[in-house]
């Protein structure tokens, strides 16, 4: 089985994003014809799947998701222009490398710098309580240890 990013959005929907050029055909070839796709408009990024008739704020939160794992982001840290298309309209060339696909039809969405810092600054908080949670159940189990 294939492991893709996953993200769930303030409207519980969770999305899902490659992690690398492989792993995004995997996406992108198990999506359905009238799947929402994301990718940024320059090379370097995880297709996300955001599915069939995503809400306008469901698609801006997967843009900036999209966004937040690019390249372009990683490299010079400024607004990031996203492609939105459909699985329909993708196209895969016989022979090309991985993670390239072709697109007839796309629309252009730009993430703002802010709303992507605002979403590392969410995951960094999410990260820092799961670490927090896992060592109180270390403690725990290690003093039960150390009554016995």
């Amino acid at each position: 089985m294939v492991k893709f990013r996953v993200f769930e959005l303030s409207s519980g929907k969770m999305i899902y994003g490659g992690k690398n050029a492989e792993n995004n055909d995997e996406l992108v070839w198990q999506a359905n014809p009238n799947d929402v796709l994301l990718h940024t408009s320059a090379p370097g990024s995880p297709f996300v799947n955001v599915g069939e008739t995503p809400t306008k704020q469901e698609i801006n939160e997967a843009a900036i998701f999209c966004a937040k794992f690019s390249q372009d982001w990683r490299d010079n840290k400024k607004d990031i222009v996203i492609n939105k298309f459909f699985k329909k309209d993708t196209n895969k060339e016989k022979k090309p490398k991985a993670g390239s696909w072709t697109v007839s039809k796309e629309q252009k969405l730009k993430v703002k710098k802010a709303d992507i810092l605002r979403l590392e600054k969410k995951l960094k908080e999410i990260e820092d309580k799961a670490y927090k949670k896992k060592n109180e159940a270390s403690k725990k189990t290690t003093n039960r240890k150390e009554r016995t």
